[in-house]
């Protein structure tokens, strides 16, 4: 960890931080498949601020590292206000795919998701920056949006989710 501090791989700031190294990774991954120059410059801003969740995590002095901004927070809620004001409402429930971005960014989604889940691990035994909590909650529901943009802009139906159980 940052600091020096040894800890067994299987830690929560390691499981945490590692997830959100692997989201960052598929968002590289996704932005080989986005056209739209403010949606890649967009996911860049992401992967930057995903830099500093991920080193805040790694260590237990933020102060040394930095750490996200509520700035941050808003300027993804602007986005995802975008995307939802731009793609016509939910009327079912949709399966991932339609597109390559599309599927790629429901992949982050989920990985957003488990990097959730993992931080949460920590705060069983010690405190965490709240922002950086709303941050990667916003940011997953971002995810889902864009997936849903890509197809969208691609004039490619989304694919509805049917009940195979009936």
């Amino acid at each position: 960890m940052v600091g020096g501090k040894r800890v067994q791989k299987i830690h929560p700031r390691i499981e945490a931080y590692g997830t959100i190294d692997e989201l960052n990774s598929f968002i590289a991954c996704l932005l080989e498949e986005v056209e739209l120059q403010e949606d890649r410059l967009f996911l860049r801003r992401i992967q930057s601020n995903l830099f500093i969740a991920g080193a805040s995590l790694a260590t237990e002095d933020e102060a040394k590292i930095g750490r996200l901004s509520e700035e941050e927070v808003r300027v993804l809620e602007i986005e995802i206000d975008k995307i939802d004001e731009l793609i016509p409402p939910m009327k079912f429930f949709v399966l991932p795919g339609g597109t390559k971005a599309n599927a790629l960014a429901h992949v982050c989604r989920t990985i957003c998701r488990r990097a959730e889940r993992n931080m949460y691990r920590i705060t069983e035994g010690e405190a965490l920056d709240a922002i950086t909590f709303q941050y990667i909650n916003r940011l997953s529901d971002y995810f889902f949006l864009f997936a849903r943009k890509q197809n969208f802009i691609h004039k490619i139906e989304e694919i509805k989710w049917e009940n195979p159980c009936k």
